[in-house]
């Protein structure tokens, strides 16, 4: 059983976090300010620069609140002091990549070319090196907005498994198959 609820969440210097009535929590750092309602359950205590949730019984559904919202504000902590990075590799011929400020535009092998609009919360940059793959840098203070922006952007063209073309993450391994030419 997960006890990630439990687990009490260290404010850094310089981070500041503030509860409102109705359990809404707003943290503000030198990246920025979040903010995310909490169920109106849980109790939310600050003491010696430290943060800890409280679950009033042991149902299963206190329980999940607990650890989810507890990941959800330790997320919230670390995108305002270190903020949250995802890399995309375009791996295939042709496959090139820019951005003209939140506007990038891919070449995946269609026939047209595919623009699509990064958020303002996320900075976007395209880096083409001669000799290596296309690289998509995403950077930002929300971790899921950052991770949603990317599935999106890797759901345009997912890696096939034969010759392993496609957008993928930087360091993802790929399971590969052997074609049909390995039958006979």
């Amino acid at each position: 059983m997960s006890r990630i609820g439990k687990a009490p969440i260290n404010i850094p210097q310089g981070v500041e976090i503030n509860i409102t009535k109705g359990n809404f929590v707003t943290v503000k750092g030198p990246k920025g300010e979040l903010s995310q309602q909490v169920d109106p359950d849980l109790t939310l205590k600050i003491e010696d620069g430290v943060l800890t949730l409280e679950r009033p019984t042991e149902q299963k559904r206190h329980k999940s609140m607990h650890g989810l919202y507890r990941s959800l504000i330790a997320n919230m902590v670390e995108g305002v002091t270190n903020g949250f990075k995802k890399e995309l590799e375009l791996v295939g011929v042709g496959y090139r990549a820019s951005n003209t400020g939140q506007l990038l535009e891919l070449q995946l092998g269609y026939s047209h070319p595919i623009m699509f609009y990064i958020p303002d919360e996320v900075k976007v940059e395209a880096v083409m090196e001669k000799g290596k793959n296309p690289i998509v840098k995403l950077e930002s203070i929300d971790k899921q907005l950052v991770g949603q922006v990317a599935a999106k952007i890797r759901a345009f063209r997912k890696p096939e498994p034969y010759k392993g073309k496609g957008v993928r993450f930087v360091g993802e391994e790929i399971r590969r198959k052997a074609g049909k030419t390995v039958a006979k």
